[in-house]
């Protein structure tokens, strides 16, 4: 198998979405949590977890 290289204007190529459409929404979610992981793991290290935790309670009303 030859490879090819093509030169696209950024936002002029269709592939990338058409690759994304045909997989299905589990898939793409899946596929996100990986790049999510990654982006984390490099961005703050083996940290992992909420840096803050918030407590939402109901306000009585008077």
């Amino acid at each position: 198998m030859e490879k090819q290289i093509r030169i696209v204007k950024k936002g002029q190529d269709e592939s990338n979405l058409e690759f994304w459409l045909l997989r299905s929404a589990s898939d793409r979610m899946i596929q996100l949590e990986k790049i999510r992981q990654t982006v984390n793991k490099r961005k703050y290290g083996a940290r992992s977890g909420f840096q803050r935790v918030y407590r939402i309670a109901k306000r009585v009303s008077s």
